[in-house]
């Protein structure tokens, strides 16, 4: 067991020339947010959270893409297995909402203002009540990460 916890502390350490380590992507993190994409996602999130505009988890993020809901879906791109989120973006592809992986359930998860790695995480803009006055400190940075999401989900070649 503690062999275990050693292996994990080992993913998260920086090498020696000061960046991360990659860890783990699952086959179908496509389309990958770079790392300037991923920070602009991370810091709408962290808007929106505060603003109560997110929805979090795989089961909260289904249930609004299959009402209807639009806005940005952000999935963490080392999840395992993968079965859990692989429906994800074919729900968002119906309800032509766009997508985007991020390298870090951990970095996910901080960003939605919980303790615990998040899987996935959508910002919907105004949030139920599509209260747009509360919208308006992260609504031109969400604009801008939605209009790359946008490009990068219609350059996706199948």
């Amino acid at each position: 067991m503690a062999k275990d916890k050693k292996d994990k502390k080992e993913k998260k350490v920086k090498s020696e020339e000061g960046s991360t380590i990659i860890r783990f992507n699952s086959p179908i993190a496509h389309p990958m947010a770079d790392d300037k994409l991923s920070k602009k996602v991370f810091k709408t999130i962290k808007k929106a959270s505060k603003a109560k505009h997110v929805r979090r988890g795989v089961k909260e993020v289904g249930k609004a893409l299959r009402k209807g809901e639009k806005g940005l879906v952000v999935i963490a791109g080392d999840i395992s297995p993968v079965d859990v989120i692989a429906h994800i973006p074919v729900l968002c592809e119906d309800s032509n909402v766009p997508y985007v992986f991020v390298p870090s359930k951990e970095q996910l998860g901080e960003a939605s203002s919980t303790k615990r790695p998040t899987s996935v995480s959508m910002v919907v803009l105004g949030g139920q009540k599509k209260d747009l006055k509360s919208a308006e400190d992260y609504k031109e940075i969400y604009e801008e990460c939605f209009s790359q999401a946008k490009k990068l989900d219609e350059a996706l070649v199948y």
